[in-house]
C-alpha cells in the first residue's frame, strides 16, 4: 500500500455512503487549490485524468 493509500481510504470509510456530483468535486477541487497553491498542477492532472478516462486513444 502507497502512503497516499491511507487518505483514499479515509475518504472511503468517512464518505464512501454519499452521493456527489461532479460539479460539487470540482468546487471542492477549486477550493483546495486556493488554500494550497502548490497542488495546483498535482489537482490539475488528476482532474485532466479523470476527463480522459474513456478516451480511447490515451
Amino acid at each position: 500500500m502507497y502512503f497516499t493509500d491511507r487518505g483514499i481510504e479515509e475518504l472511503q470509510a468517512r464518505r464512501g455512503d454519499e452521493e456527489v456530483t461532479l460539479d460539487w468535486l470540482a468546487e471542492q477541487l477549486r477550493t483546495f487549490v486556493d488554500l494550497n497553491p502548490e497542488f495546483e498542477v498535482p489537482v490539475e492532472r488528476l482532474a485532466t485524468w479523470l476527463a480522459r478516462l474513456d478516451d480511447e486513444d490515451e
